[in-house]
C-alpha cells in the first residue's frame, strides 16, 4: 500500500487552524489538499479576518479591509488568477494633490521639498542599524523636530496612513524596520510599480470565499478559542462552542490578541514578549460609490491627501467599467475621533474637504460603506501588529518557530511582504508545510 493510500485509509490526525483570514484559510486548504483532516476555528460570524468585501447598491464590490495587490505580490495575484478574479490597475496620477484647508499645496513648495528631504533621509536610515539609544525615541518625538507645520503634518499623515500607528507608541527604529521590510518608502507610497498597484473587480472577498468554499463545513464560525492544553495525546482546545482535540494547531491570531487564549503551558519568553509588547493600529476606512467617477472630468486629480484633521488619504479605486469608487483612509488616533459621530456626520467629515474642488455632488454618494477596524473585537485593528516603544524592531517579522505542536502564521510572521495580504498567504503556506513535515515524521505518512 502506498503512503498516499495509507493516509487515506488510516485515521489521520486532526489539525486545528485558529483564524479564518487569508493566512488561516491558505494553511487549511494546503493541509486539506494534502489529505489531512483539518478544521478552521473562527471567533467571528464571517470569514476573512482583515479582508472584508461588500456589494454596493449598484452591484459593484468594495473592499473595507485589505484590498491592494502590489506589483510584486505574486502569491495573491496567483490566487486571484486561480479563482477567476479580475485584476485591474488602479487609476492614479504621478503625484497626489495635497489640500491644506482651502489651499492646494504646490508640489514645488518649500514645505513639500522639506518633507521629501526627510523621507529620503528615512529611506537611507532604514538600511542601517540605528544606535541603541534611539530605541525609546518615538516617531512623534522625531516629528516634533521637523520645522514647519505643513511638512510635519504631511509626514504625520504619511505615517498614520501607512501603519495606522499612534506615533507616540512607535519607535524610530521600529519605523525604520517597517520601511525596510515593506520594500522601502517608494514602494510603500506608490501606486504604479508600488504596493497599491492593482485591485480586484470582485473584491478580495472573492478570494476568501473561494478558499472557504473549498473547505466547506471544515470552517466553523463562532468558535472563539479560549484555551489550549497540551497533553500526552496531543492538544485539547476549549472554544466558546465546545472542546476539540487536535494533533497540531496553527495559530493565525494577531499577536496582541493572543492574550485572550490561555496557553496552559507557558509560551517561550520571546513569544510572550511579542504578545506583551505589541498592539494593533487604529484605522477607519470608507468607500463612497457614485454612478461614475465624475471627478475625472472635473479634475486631473484622483488622489488627495487632506492635511486638516482628521487627516485623510483618498484614492480613486473605481473598476474599469464603473461605477465610481472613492476610497478614504484615516489612520492612528485621528481614526478614533470619528467613533463618536453618526454615519451622516462621518460621511460629511471625510467628503467635505473635496467640495471646493469637486462640487457638492461629492456629498451625495449612492452607496456608502465604512468600517472602523479598531472597533472590531475579533481583529483588534489594522493593518498589522506594531511594536511598542522600547523595542528595536528586531522582532519584525514576528517569530514563528513552532512551540511544541503549536505553529504560527499571520501576516506579521511573513518573511516576504509582512503586513500585506501577500504576506498572509506566504505565512499560511509556510505553516502548512511545517505541519505536513512534522506529521509525516510522526505518523510515517506521505502527504499527497
Amino acid at each position: 500500500m502506498s503512503g498516499e493510500d495509507s493516509m487515506r485509509t488510516q485515521a489521520t490526525p486532526t489539525v486545528a487552524v485558529i483564524g479564518a483570514g487569508l493566512a488561516g484559510l491558505t494553511a487549511a486548504r494546503a493541509l486539506h489538499r494534502a489529505g489531512v483532516d483539518v478544521i478552521v476555528l473562527e471567533a467571528a460570524d464571517r470569514v476573512g479576518g482583515r479582508a472584508m468585501s461588500e456589494t454596493t447598491t449598484l452591484g459593484s464590490r468594495v473592499d473595507l479591509g485589505g484590498q491592494w495587490i502590489g506589483h510584486d505580490h505574486h502569491r495573491i495575484a496567483a490566487l486571484a488568477a486561480e479563482l477567476g478574479a479580475t485584476q485591474y490597475r488602479m487609476h492614479t496620477t504621478q503625484r497626489p494633490t495635497i489640500l491644506d484647508g482651502a489651499r492646494r499645496v504646490s508640489l514645488g513648495a518649500p514645505s513639500i521639498l522639506a518633507a521629501a528631504t526627510f523621507l529620503l533621509g528615512l529611506e537611507a536610515l532604514s538600511h542601517i542599524h540605528p544606535p541603541q539609544r534611539w530605541g525609546t525615541t518615538t516617531v512623534a518625538d522625531w516629528l516634533a523636530k521637523v520645522p514647519g507645520r505643513t511638512p510635519r503634518r504631511l509626514l504625520e499623515l504619511a505615517a498614520t496612513t501607512s501603519w495606522c500607528a499612534d506615533l507616540d507608541r512607535l519607535s524610530v527604529p521600529a519605523m525604520l524596520t517597517l520601511i525596510r521590510l515593506q520594500g522601502g518608502l517608494r514602494n510603500m507610497l506608490s501606486t504604479t510599480g508600488g504596493a497599491q498597484e492593482s485591485l480586484l473587480v470582485e473584491g478580495i472577498g472573492t478570494l476568501v470565499d473561494g478558499l472557504a468554499d473549498e473547505l466547506g463545513d471544515r470552517v466553523r464560525l463562532g468558535h472563539r478559542v479560549t484555551s489550549i492544553v497540551e497533553g500526552a495525546d496531543g492538544l485539547s482546545l476549549t472554544t466558546t462552542s465546545g472542546a476539540i482535540d487536535a494533533a497540531k494547531v496553527v495559530v493565525t491570531v494577531p499577536p496582541p490578541l493572543l492574550n485572550r487564549i490561555d496557553f496552559q503551558q507557558p509560551l517561550p519568553p520571546e513569544r510572550s514578549a511579542v504578545v506583551a509588547r505589541s498592539y494593533m493600529g487604529s484605522v477607519y476606512k470608507a468607500i463612497a460609490v457614485f454612478p461614475t467617477p465624475f471627478w475625472r472630468n472635473r479634475s486631473k486629480d484622483t488622489e488627495f491627501m487632506v492635511l486638516d484633521a482628521p487627516g485623510i488619504a483618498m484614492f480613486d479605486t473605481s473598476p474599469p467599467d464603473g461605477p465610481g469608487h472613492l476610497c478614504m483612509l484615516v489612520g492612528g488616533p485621528h481614526a478614533r475621533t470619528l467613533d463618536h459621530l453618526d454615519t451622516a456626520s462621518r460621511r460629511e467629515t471625510v467628503l467635505g474637504p473635496l467640495v471646493s474642488w469637486l462640487g457638492t455632488e461629492i456629498l451625495e454618494p449612492v452607496s456608502w460603506h465604512e468600517k472602523a477596524w479598531h472597533l472590531d473585537d475579533n481583529v483588534g485593528g489594522g493593518y498589522t501588529a506594531l511594536p511598542e516603544p522600547g523595542t528595536s524592531g528586531s522582532d519584525m517579522p514576528m517569530p514563528f518557530t513552532p512551540v511544541g505542536d503549536i505553529h504560527w502564521a499571520g501576516t506579521e510572521t511573513a518573511a516576504d511582504h509582512p503586513g500585506y495580504l501577500d504576506g498572509a498567504i506566504e505565512s499560511g503556506g509556510r505553516a502548512a508545510h511545517e505541519v505536513l513535515d512534522a506529521l509525516a515524521q510522526r505518523y510515517q505518512l506521505t502527504p499527497r
